[in-house]
């Protein structure tokens, strides 16, 4: 599990294609000690460190990773967001992640909201919108955010500057995908009540 509050950035240094699937290098961060088998949530994907190499962290994406996320779309010099797993000591501060993508989306608009931060307005893929609650949690590219103005496939997030500054959602760009995790005890009930 983790709480959707990045806790860096990172560079991706290779992306090498194995069968169906990739596997990532990632440059840990300063102060990062990682351990192999490890869970880190990689822009909303959780993710095993398969091998440790040479100053990197090794990721595997599977087929099922590679068609639910945008991540196959990696290159080296791209940067992602991430967390390490959360420890049932720890403060919950965001909201509850799984770090398993429920869909994409795209950056409908983006708009500076006049206090330094920015309003992100994203589009999601069909079906996805019934997730969409006003002031409901979601997590975007791993990032805890509240859903604010749902209105079919369309929801906007407030992003404030610290958000900005610790997250890859400065470098949001019109158009660009995202991967997104509906709050998993929306998802839960929802599950209970078909029955």
């Amino acid at each position: 599990m983790f709480t959707g509050l990045v806790e860096a950035r990172a560079i991706v240094r290779r992306v090498v294609s194995r069968g169906t699937g990739l596997r990532i290098g990632l440059s840990p961060p300063e102060g990062w000690e990682p351990r192999r088998g490890e869970s880190v949530c990689v822009s909303g994907a959780c993710l095993s460190v398969a091998e440790l190499e040479k100053g990197e962290m090794l990721f595997d994406l599977s087929e099922e990773t590679l068609s639910r996320t945008w991540l196959g779309a990696l290159r080296p010099g791209d940067e992602v967001n991430l967390e390490r797993a959360m420890r049932l000591s720890d403060r919950l501060e965001g909201h509850l992640v799984t770090g398993h993508v429920d869909g994409r989306g795209r950056f409908a608009a983006i708009e500076d909201s006049g206090d330094g931060g920015r309003r992100l307005t994203i589009e999601v893929e069909a079906g996805f919108e019934r997730y969409l609650v006003d002031k409901g949690s979601i997590a975007v590219d791993g990032v805890s955010l509240t859903v604010v103005s749902p209105r079919g496939r369309l929801f906007d997030v407030a992003a404030i500057p610290i958000t900005l500054e610790k997250t890859t959602l400065a470098r949001a760009e019109r158009g660009a995908a995202v991967n997104l995790e509906a709050d998993p005890i929306g998802k839960w009930i929802e599950r209970l009540l078909r029955r």
